[in-house]
């Protein structure tokens, strides 16, 4: 029998916080959560608001319990705040394996829970039914049944992996939150061009016009045509723009996918789209 192809599905593209209203239906509101379905126990990318999401369409699916494992960039609030709103998550069968970084000489599981606990929560993480086991991951490599995976430390304001998955010969890149260099447009640090090399999605943050940059040159993220730079120093094949501004409705969006779009059209193959609550994309099988 042939492997499973590998679909990559996005339930939440948003950074910083979650927004509503319908100038943000095409592409959402929800902040980062992105799910990787291989045939085996599925990975799953951040902890946004868009998890939530993504345990409302297994409910729709008819399913109520799952096991999964998460790799989680780092603990700002927009990628762990859907970690209690998971709908499976009240189900004693399900379990999740949580690995990410630590920071600020606490260990991952301390974080975790430093997050979900009163007064700033009703409930810590052993309160829930489900199973969930942390492990502290950063800069190092880990087998997850068929998928290899690479997490390496990548420019942003706190410890941050990114991400580099291969699977039945199809490899993606996570880099939500990455610090673009201010005065240095042309280089891309080491780490980052090692997980993005030649990997066939690469999921990129994207957040900054160059007005926002230059406001806000020292918030941990990057404009959209040092994404497209990364994408071509690294040679991918397509790459998300990811981690969209709550302050940039679709008419933006659009707007800003064009302009990444002419930057890169001086790399023949590179295919450049922005990600969008429900988007899927089918790696298939190389």
């Amino acid at each position: 029998m042939g492997e499973a192809p590998v679909r990559v599905t996005f339930y939440g593209a948003r950074g910083s916080t979650p927004c509503a209203g319908a100038e943000f239906e095409r592409f959402g509101g929800q902040t980062s959560c992105v799910v990787i379905e291989h045939g085996g126990i599925p990975i799953v990318l951040d902890l946004g608001t868009g998890f939530r999401t993504y345990g409302c369409a297994l409910k729709a699916a008819g399913v109520t319990a799952v096991r999964a494992h998460v790799l989680l960039t780092h603990t700002h609030w927009d990628h762990v705040q859907g970690l209690p709103f998971f709908g499976p998550i009240i189900d004693s069968t399900t379990s999740l394996e949580i690995y990410g970084p630590g920071d600020c000489g606490q260990p991952f599981t301390d974080l975790m829970h430093e997050f979900m606990k009163p007064p700033f929560f009703p409930i810590t993480p052993e309160e829930l039914p489900a199973e969930l086991v942390f492990h502290d991951f950063c800069d190092d490599d880990l087998g997850l049944g068929d998928a290899k995976v690479r997490a390496c430390t990548v420019p942003h304001t706190s410890l941050t992996n990114g991400y580099r998955i291969d699977v039945h010969g199809v490899s993606l890149a996570f880099v939500p939150d990455h610090q673009e260099p201010i005065g240095a447009p042309d280089f891309v640090d080491e780490r980052v061009l090692e997980l993005c090399d030649g990997v066939d999605l690469l999921i990129h943050d994207a957040q900054f016009t160059p007005e926002l940059l230059a406001e806000r040159p020292d918030w941990g993220h990057c404009t959209v045509d040092y994404a497209v730079t990364v994408a071509k120093r690294a040679g991918v094949s397509r790459l998300a723009l990811f981690h969209h501004d709550p302050g940039h409705d679709d008419a933006t969006i659009d707007a800003l996918v064009e302009s990444a779009r002419a930057a890169a059209a001086d790399t023949p193959g590179l295919d450049v789209f922005a990600a969008a609550r429900g988007l899927t994309v089918d790696l298939g099988i190389a």
